[in-house]
């Protein structure tokens, strides 16, 4: 028999077709909640339910599924296609038994390897790469052979290869994206597709996604427009969406719009993969832009949460303005980034005497995240004093490239920087702003490199006993300062943050652990919690309870070595509590459609989360 099935309720039709080796297709209608399949090649069991959804025995996430769903298809592989099928190939760790059942004799050497074992192997290879791109490629190719082992190595190594996977390292791999390209890791969205971009969605072979990461790739890091190579964006971040916020691999789902580059260098490029054309702009853009977003939610439906990443700041502010009442999105860029940074200066004033509203804040940069970073911190202070937004703005200002944003400016800025127009004289540059704000917390979002010089430093220490320094512009290159000059040219008294990472620094004996106000610390825990509770809708509110949570986190060991943010080696946690507070206040504020809410939200968030560890087959 090819197929045992046990039924425990419900109606089903099943059709089972015998095809020639090695593939079977099992075509079903309308999932029961447990179910246990046993297939020639593959026994799947989802017996073991949790409180509000059903998980397998092993760790697959079943809870987040919607239960009845429409006709879908499992094809099973036997022999070399088994082993060529990333999801479910183990390579040496099929055991003596799987391997006669499944027609692998003769394919894979004699020896059989654990997960730990073949984990330890390739840790140590991947480690004699002395080039970072290197690395990046060698788990890249991992993924793409055993996706089970790539999130085992990426979770047992968070810290070690975090960089790697993504900042700093994801910048150089874009760069040289049109090089390194080897497989479609997602789709590929250009004019090309215009008026048809639902077919086109319905092309990839996932039917049930809860999450897209979506760029244009105008502003990828702080490296510009990259145009169609920007795809190694949402394939890192969705590869951090399931390593570090347990959200299934094959419900993520990476996309590039490709609507041309204005990138000399890549228009000249004989091996650009994208479209040698100039962005299209204004209308043309807008039109296409929403015919993606009607296909979306027609496709996947209400639910699917829409990241946009590295869009140019116009587009960016516009996207999230428009789609924010009708769709679930999210701008990592603008609000990730918000909650992160906000967690930390809360962190800080375990540091520093006074409240949020006690402080004065001063940005260099007031592009997206910077304008972003301010909006909740005023969002924040509002709520904690009862003063209306405008007041709590007071306390925050913003210094672009033409110097500090002041009323005699207004009429030349853009709209996103006109609630930062405070009353006071022109101030051209940073230092001056400085001397003249007297801030006690200064904020890099420029993505110019170096900006942070020793003046600035030293004046920041001068106005402060313990000046909050966060130099935040990815990737290392773009860093205002390094964590070593923050700590240097302030004497030791800086309380210091990055975007990406630093290496602990010692100073007159003393060691210094500089914190990363790393994205990578909310947004997965973030959409967890969007996902486990079925938001339709993301509200300022989801992001102050994140940036709570992520604060809540911060041991006090951590603050003992002058960190303000928890070490990555417990991400998985810090994820389930920022999903279960995110999920919360989505019940709290009537947002939340997966009813009714688990009594438990820290161990609903963790029974849903993916898990590597290998299946057994039979």
């Amino acid at each position: 028999m090819y197929l045992k099935k046990h039924i425990s309720g419900g109606f089903r039709t099943i059709v089972l077709l015998h095809l020639p080796f090695p593939l079977l297709y099992l075509f079903t209608f309308q999932r029961d909640l447990m179910e246990t399949t046993e297939i020639r090649g593959l026994h799947v069991d989802t017996s073991s339910t949790v409180e509000g959804g059903v998980e397998d025995a092993y760790g697959e996430d079943r809870a987040t599924e919607d239960q009845l769903v429409t006709p879908w298809t499992v094809s099973i592989v036997s022999g070399d296609a088994l082993l060529r099928d990333p999801r479910h190939n183990k390579g040496l760790a099929f055991t003596e038994k799987e391997r006669d059942a499944h027609y692998l004799r003769g394919l894979l050497p004699p020896a059989i390897l654990s997960q730990e074992l073949q984990e330890k192997r390739l840790v140590h290879s991947i480690r004699q790469y002395q080039a970072p791109l290197q690395r990046y490629m060698a788990l890249m190719d991992l993924e793409e052979r055993n996706e089970r082992l790539f999130y085992k190595l990426l979770i047992d190594n968070v810290e070690e290869f975090l960089p790697v996977v993504y900042t700093p390292t994801v910048g150089e791999a874009c760069q040289k994206y049109g090089s390194i390209f080897r497989r479609p890791q997602g789709l590929y969205l250009s004019l090309k597709e215009r008026g048809k971009i639902l077919e086109v969605l319905k092309n990839w072979s996932e039917k049930s996604i809860q999450v897209i990461v979506v760029t244009d790739g105008e502003r990828i890091l702080g490296l510009g427009d990259l145009g169609c190579q920007g795809m190694g964006i949402p394939v890192g971040k969705l590869a951090l969406y399931t390593a570090l916020g347990g959200v299934r691999p094959s419900a993520c789902l990476p996309i590039t719009i490709d609507v041309g580059t204005n990138n000399e260098e890549l228009l000249k490029d004989e091996f650009y993969i994208g479209l040698k054309q100039r962005r299209v702009v204004d209308q043309e853009y807008r039109e296409f832009l929403h015919e993606f977003m009607t296909a979306v939610k027609q496709n996947y439906g209400e639910k699917v949460l829409i990241q946009f990443e590295d869009f140019a700041n116009h587009n960016a502010f516009n996207l999230l303005s428009r789609y924010r009442s009708t769709h679930l999105v999210f701008n990592d860029d603008i609000q990730g980034t918000s909650a992160v940074v906000l967690a930390g200066i809360i962190a800080a004033l375990k540091f520093v005497e006074g409240s949020l509203s006690d402080h004065t804040y001063l940005f260099l940069g007031a592009g997206e995240a910077g304008t972003g970073i301010a909006e909740l911190i005023a969002f924040e202070i509002s709520k904690q004093t009862n003063a209306p937004l405008e007041e709590a703005r007071k306390k925050i200002w913003l210094v672009d490239s033409k110097g500090l944003i002041v009323t005699s400016r207004i009429d030349s800025l853009q709209n996103f920087k006109k609630p930062w127009v405070h009353e006071h004289e022109p101030v051209k540059n940073l230092a001056d702003a400085i001397k003249a704000i007297k801030p006690t917390v200064l904020i890099g979002a420029s993505g110019i490199g170096q900006a942070f010089t020793q003046e600035i430093i030293e004046s920041m220490a001068s106005i402060n006993e313990k000046p909050v320094i966060l130099a935040l512009s990815n990737p290392t290159s773009q860093s205002e300062c390094t964590a070593e000059q923050a700590y240097t040219w302030s004497k030791g008294c800086a309380i210091f943050a990055s975007g990406s990472p630093f290496d602990p620094v010692e100073y007159n004996g003393k060691i210094y652990v500089p914190g990363q106000a790393n994205n990578a610390y909310i947004f997965p825990g973030f959409g967890l919690g969007l996902v486990i509770s079925g938001t339709i809708r993301v509200h300022d509110e989801l992001l102050l309870s994140a940036a709570e949570a992520l604060v809540q986190q911060v041991t006090q060991e951590n603050f003992d070595k002058g960190m303000i943010y928890p070490p990555f080696t417990n991400i998985r946690e810090i994820s389930a509590h920022i999903a279960a507070k995110v999920a919360a206040k989505a019940y709290e504020l009537g947002l939340a459609t997966r009813l009714p809410c688990p009594k438990d939200l820290v161990k609903y968030a963790k029974s849903c989360m993916y898990s590597p560890v290998y299946r057994c087959y039979r």
